[in-house]
């Protein structure tokens, strides 16, 4: 037989006998170790009351501990971080990189902390991060979202600012929802160099 039509033929059975056998999961798997096995190849009853209530209690943890809002605001403020330095693209945070870990990222993480902090434990599970930053020439880093309410909470945002005989700057800052995202809520601002910035994401 020929080794394509072979193949073929061991694909197509495969696939047309998937899930047909389901091998049984009654029997233990230890159970030939442990020797509780009957005369009939059954395993005891003894042996399916091993585990009990604090023995799961013990091996799990809490869901306080899971999911707990530190936790949540913790991923939430990584998220940020890490969309930050994607908006601004491997061409401009080679030049920036200092600036940018020094000034600019600790103060986004301690505003979506304070954000997030502020809308209590019950609402922060339901925070995240949309992760479509604006390439080319758009400010959106990203916005923070409320999927309970379906609303957007605060927009942060990257500038470019060209100042005279200075040479060009990049403008942090973000708007929120309680002032109708008009007000621009300063972080910082890191100098480019005279010279025109690449497009964000390049």
């Amino acid at each position: 037989m020929n080794p394509l039509l072979r193949k073929i033929c061991v694909v197509l059975i495969s696939a047309i006998t998937l899930g047909m056998y389901v091998p049984p999961t009654l029997l233990d798997a230890d159970a030939a170790e442990k020797k509780e096995l009957t005369d009939n190849n059954h395993v005891n009853e003894s042996s399916k009351d091993q585990f009990t209530e604090e023995n799961i209690d013990i091996v799990s943890p809490s869901l306080e501990e899971v999911f707990s809002s530190e936790a949540f605001i913790e991923n939430i403020t990584e998220q940020a971080k890490s969309q930050t330095v994607t908006k601004m693209g491997p061409r401009i945070i080679e030049k920036v990189d200092e600036d940018m870990t020094a000034e600019i990222l600790p103060k986004i993480e301690e505003v979506v902390t304070e954000i997030l902090s502020s809308a209590g434990e019950e609402e922060v599970p339901y925070y995240e991060i949309t992760e479509e930053a604006t390439p080319g020439y758009g400010e959106k880093i990203f916005n923070l979202y409320n999927h309970h309410t379906n609303e957007e909470i605060a927009r942060f945002h990257v500038r470019r600012d060209k100042r005279p005989g200075e040479g060009y700057w990049f403008n942090f800052h973000y708007h929120l929802k309680t002032d109708g995202f008009v007000k621009h809520h300063n972080i910082g601002d890191i100098y480019w160099e005279k010279n025109t910035p690449p497009k964000w994401m390049s």
